[in-house]
C-alpha cells in the first residue's frame, strides 16, 4: 500500500474511533488548557506513520520554529531515556497543542470525565477497549513500521537511511535492534 493511501486508512482509524467514543467523550470536561494528559500521563506513543505525518507538519513550519522543535525533541528523548516524566515537547506556553490537528492516536483516545489533578484520567472501559482495538488496526496497517514513545520515533525518522528504507516498504528490525531494546520499541507486525 502506498504511503497516501496508509494516510487515509489511518484517517479512517480516527474517524471511526471518534464516532464509535461519541458517546462516552461527550461527557468530557477536557478543554484547550488543560494539559494534565500532556505533562503528567507520561507516554505520548506513536507509530511510524503517525511520525512521518507529525515531521511532514513540523516541515512546513518556520525554520527557526523548526529547529526549536528539534531541541525540544532531543531534550524530551533524553529526559525519557532517563526514565524521567517530561511535558509533550509539543506543547506550547499558551497550554495548547502546536500539532493538534496532526495529533498522534494516543492524545485523540484521551479524555476524561471527571477532573485529572492527582489521579488521572477517567474514561470509560468501553471507550479503553475501542482505542485498543484502533490500535491493533494501526499497527496492522503500519506493518513494516515500529511503536514507541514520540521522541524515540521521530528520532528514527530524523535518520535518512531508516526513513528511507521505511518509505520504500522495506523492512530490517536488525538495523534499529539495540536502540528498539534500550527505548521500548515495539515491531508493528509482531505486536499482539
Amino acid at each position: 500500500m502506498k504511503w497516501n493511501e496508509k494516510k487515509e486508512k489511518l484517517k479512517e482509524v480516527y474517524e471511526r474511533f471518534e464516532k464509535d467514543a461519541h458517546e462516552f467523550k461527550k461527557g468530557a470536561i477536557c478543554r484547550i488548557g488543560c494539559t494534565y494528559c500532556c505533562t503528567d500521563v507520561g507516554n505520548v506513543d506513536i507509530n511510524t506513520l503517525e511520525g512521518l505525518i507529525i515531521w511532514d507538519g513540523i516541515n512546513t513550519f518556520p525554520a527557526n520554529l523548526k529547529r526549536q522543535l528539534k531541541q525540544k525533541l532531543a531534550q524530551n528523548r533524553q529526559e525519557k531515556e532517563k526514565q524521567s516524566s517530561t511535558p509533550c515537547p509539543f506543547l506550547k506556553d499558551d497550554d495548547s497543542c502546536l500539532i493538534y490537528d496532526i495529533r498522534p492516536f494516543s492524545c485523540r483516545q484521551l479524555y476524561s470525565i471527571r477532573e485529572c489533578q492527582g489521579r488521572g484520567p477517567t474514561v470509560h472501559r468501553q471507550a479503553v477497549a475501542l482505542a485498543k482495538k484502533a490500535v491493533r488496526e494501526m499497527q496492522h496497517l503500519d506493518d513494516t513500521g515500529y511503536s514507541g514513545h514520540i521522541s524515540f520515533i521521530l528520532y528514527l525518522l530524523d535518520e535518512p537511511a531508516f526513513k528511507n528504507l521505511y518509505l520504500s516498504g522495506g523492512f530490517d528490525p536488525a538495523k534499529i535492534m539495540e536502540f528498539g531494546k534500550t527505548h521500548g520499541i515495539i515491531i508493528n507486525r509482531l505486536a499482539k
